[in-house]
């Protein structure tokens, strides 16, 4: 699975790069069927922005490109590892309903045996 990593007034250090790779190619093993044929891939964007009480602020959003269908997380924290955290969280429960929807489709489309 293919991970596109854009930053906007943050530096993606290779610690960076290594966190997200570590924390977001697990969600891999969910749509494998299409992360074997290359068609999932995660575009995410970090984010550091300041807010007038809380000093520095990091947003998190990605897509998880899968066919006919963008899945969509976002996330807010004082850290960025911790926003990565909570969009990962994000992301595996659209994944799961995903999968679930799916799967259903699926079996509807099975011709039934009997």
């Amino acid at each position: 699975m293919k991970i596109n990593i854009k930053a906007t007034q943050v530096e993606v250090t290779p610690t960076l790069n290594v966190y997200v790779e570590k924390k977001l190619s697990p969600l891999a093993k969910f749509v494998k069927q299409f992360d074997e044929t290359g068609e999932a891939e995660i575009w995410l964007e970090i984010t550091r922005s300041t807010h007038h009480k809380k000093g520095d602020v990091f947003e998190a959003s990605a897509d998880f490109r899968l066919p006919k269908k963008i899945l969509r997380a976002e996330a807010v924290s004082p850290d960025a590892h911790s926003a990565i955290d909570v969009l990962k969280n994000k992301l595996s429960v659209e994944i799961k309903k995903y999968r679930t929807q799916f799967l259903e489709i699926q079996k509807k489309r099975l011709p039934e045996k009997g």
